[in-house]
């Protein structure tokens, strides 16, 4: 090898040297999505937002306190001056340029027509919903990474399988050149057995860049950098589970979706915001309080350039005599969005019924391939060894070993689908009921 390719080989195998290798078990993995997503950090956000709407609803009982002060110049007016009889004269408004003042009033609602309970009970619901769809977030999560893990540990499985049914094929192809070069076999055998190679490297190719694809989707879920590789650790499990019956899972989903438990909670949210819109055609009354220190009161007759201070205390009531239909409008269209959010609540609870009974299904289906996909891969083994050593006694074509070492492949991969299907399936299971 010349120094130019030996260079040119180091370049290309650099950035391989170099990636970081991550060897993750699948409860490691999930643990670190949960860390590294920012889905879930937007909606950790909202739910933080949606609490804080809760207290500001609530501060609406409180009194309100606001303070003002303030200074201003003016220019030079006439006095105005009156005599009254047996007085001297008397400066009845007099030439004050300067002003200044410091105020302070208070405000508290005495009665909102249920304005101020209504939004506290719509916030309120509010926060709890957003608090369940940071719930539902992280399930999405842990399924879609769940996913993505066993889809890398299938694809490598089965790049593995498919080394192993390429090493066995190169193994008969040698054999078979070599009778070919001896005229103990036809050259139809030499080309039957690498065309079977050459589909079983194509094959290993595709699952090795389907392989490299669910790496690169891990990578993102768990914000690794982009040339990690990672190592799965977890040992695909696919032991029997106790038959599940389809009712109680149905039940528990209803009860413990977070979706639905979110939808719900929106739905509460629409009903008090009813009340909050019928408010506006109700008596409001609340209770004002002032006090004013300024230079010069303008509440004291006749102006004098001193500080003097006034307060006031008071009750207000008021009522909308008409608004156009304002308030009707605000109401309907708020029982018009709960009215959506029950018909929302009923077609979500007609799909997680579905979706289900779909997953117990594919658990099912799932369960029976793998069994005929375990069986098929013993009887596989034993029909390949039973077949080459025939060949090599003589008694058996190089067809009849061919077929067998292509079935075994077939029955490794299909094997492999198999048991990762049935770990994708029972992650579907736990996600449809809301574990």
């Amino acid at each position: 090898m010349t120094r130019r390719r030996l260079a040119l080989l180091l370049l290309l195998l650099a950035p391989l040297a170099s990636a970081e290798t991550v060897s993750l078990t699948l409860a490691e993995a999930l643990e670190r999505a949960r860390a590294a997503s920012a889905r879930l950090g937007e909606l950790r956000a909202l739910e933080q937002g949606a609490a804080a709407a809760v207290s500001g609803a609530r501060a609406q009982r409180l009194p309100s306190l606001g303070i003002a002060a303030g200074y201003s110049r003016n220019s030079n007016v006439p006095e105005f001056v009156a005599a009254f009889p047996g007085e001297g004269p008397r400066t009845i408004f007099p030439n004050l340029p300067n002003q200044a003042y410091a105020r302070a009033t208070a405000n508290l609602p005495l009665y909102t027509g249920g304005r101020i309970e209504g939004q506290i009970a719509a916030t309120r619901r509010q926060s709890d919903a957003a608090r369940l769809d940071l719930a539902a977030g992280e399930s999405d999560l842990v399924y879609e990474t769940t996913s993505a893990y066993w889809s890398l540990v299938a694809q490598r499985a089965s790049e593995r399988a498919l080394r192993e049914g390429i090493a066995a094929y190169e193994s008969h192809l040698k054999d078979s050149q070599n009778r070919f070069d001896t005229g103990v076999a036809a050259r139809n055998d030499v080309l039957s057995v690498q065309v079977e190679r050459d589909r079983a490297e194509l094959s290993r190719l595709e699952a090795e860049s389907a392989a490299s694809l669910a790496e690169a989707n891990l990578v993102r879920l768990l914000d690794l950098p982009a040339d990690a590789r990672i190592e799965p650790t977890s040992a695909r499990s696919d032991e029997a589970a106790a038959p599940v019956e389809l009712a109680p899972l149905v039940a528990q989903a209803l009860e413990k979706r977070p979706e639905l438990a979110a939808l719900r909670a929106r739905a509460e949210a629409a009903e008090a915001a009813v009340a909050t819109a019928r408010a506006g055609a109700r008596p409001q009354a609340g209770l004002q309080g002032s006090y004013e220190y300024s230079n010069p009161n303008t509440r004291i007759f006749p102006l004098e350039g001193d500080w003097r201070d006034t307060w006031s205390v008071g009750v207000s009531v008021s009522i909308t005599a008409f608004d156009g239909g304002r308030t009707k409008a605000a109401t309907a269209q708020a029982r018009a969005q709960a009215d959506a959010a029950r018909q929302a609540i009923a077609d979500l609870e007609r799909r997680v019924r579905f979706e289900v009974t779909a997953r117990l299904l594919d658990i099912r289906t799932a369960r029976a391939s793998l069994a005929v996909a375990e069986r098929n891969l013993e009887a596989a083994r034993e029909n390949v060894k039973v077949n080459r050593d025939r060949y090599q006694e003589g008694v058996s074509l190089s067809s009849d070993l061919l077929d067998a070492e292509s079935q075994l492949l077939r029955a490794s991969l299909d094997e492999t689908r198999s048991t990762t299907a049935l770990l994708v399936a029972r992650a579907g299971l736990e996600r449809a009921v809301g574990r």
